[in-house]
């Protein structure tokens, strides 16, 4: 489906390319009668990266150490308060699951490689999100 959506998109660049009298071959001459332009090619050269399978789910959550993290995206405030929504309700209605609030140090566009240590070590699983 992508392969047959970049072919339609590359070909319908070609079109206007030819209408605008900038057809790649002109271009490549130095005969193009207006303005040169770049067109990138939108298919992709090389193979995809190997994907890492994802942890096995749990069967239960009882006995278990779920970590929610604010990535800190939208400031400091932004998620911490649908957390302690989350946090009170696994109190109130699971409280065999211990809960832990983190935030990740930095912009969350930053990698925080002692907090990913921390719920590897510590933690069974984790919830990475935002609130708005």
């Amino acid at each position: 489906m992508k392969r047959k959506l970049l072919l339609c998109c590359a070909i319908v660049v070609a079109v206007a390319l030819a209408f605008a009298g900038l057809s790649p071959l002109t271009a490549q001459r130095g005969n193009a009668a207006g303005p040169m332009i770049t067109v990138m090619n939108p298919a992709i050269e090389n193979k995809m990266v190997d994907r890492i399978p994802l942890s096995p789910r749990l069967n239960t959550l009882d006995g278990k150490t779920l970590y929610l993290v604010d990535i800190n995206w939208g400031g400091p405030d932004a998620a911490y308060s649908v957390f302690e929504e989350m946090k009170d309700w696994f109190a109130k209605n699971k409280p065999a699951v211990n809960v832990v609030i983190k935030r990740k140090a930095g912009m969350y566009t930053m990698d925080d490689p002692a907090l990913w240590k921390e719920i590897a070590e510590k933690g069974n699983a984790a919830l990475v999100g935002i609130s708005g």
